[in-house]
């Protein structure tokens, strides 16, 4: 195996779709892929900074990420240039899909976010999801949807992720 395609190995580029459009696609590390679970690495993808009010995402920060295949979320830990924990951000999407050097993700516009010390826990973006149309046009995905925010939360409340991310 040559260098490159080595390097080809470790690397991916991350896809994130909603409403059946590209949103974002951001290159990043691959750093493990069991067959259900996809770990990638990458820094902060946005344009400059991005204040939600609780929290600041901006250049230099690094997200390692958690998706599967099998499960309706993905996990973003998030991380400032000193390598302070900030969060864990989280997208509810549909399964992950990785192909051909890229991992797609549907994101279902529902999110939560959980602060490194953990006193703030919130649901985000409840108000995207109702106008989405997702509920009338695929009941099935809506309410696995809100199952997954439901279990994140839970974990969430219950003192982190250490185990989901272990």
């Amino acid at each position: 195996m040559s260098v490159n395609s080595a390097d080809a190995a470790r690397s991916v580029e991350v896809v994130l779709v909603k409403a059946g459009r590209t949103k974002i696609r951001y290159p990043a590390e691959l750093l493990q892929d069991d067959g259900t679970r996809v770990v990638v690495r990458a820094p902060w993808a946005g344009a400059g900074v991005r204040d939600f009010g609780f929290v600041r995402f901006e250049p230099g920060d690094l997200f390692t990420e958690y998706y599967w295949r099998d499960r309706w979320y993905a996990v973003k830990e998030v991380r400032a240039s000193d390598g302070t924990v900030k969060g864990w951000y989280c997208d509810i999407t549909r399964p992950a899909v990785r192909d051909r050097g890229e991992l797609v993700v549907e994101d279902l516009d529902l999110d939560l976010w959980r602060s490194a010390d953990g006193t703030d826990v919130r649901r985000l973006d409840e108000d995207e999801f109702a106008a989405s149309g997702l509920a009338e046009s695929d009941p099935g995905a809506a309410s696995a949807a809100l199952a997954a925010l439901a279990e994140l939360e839970a974990l969430a409340r219950a003192g982190g992720f250490t185990r989901l991310l272990a």
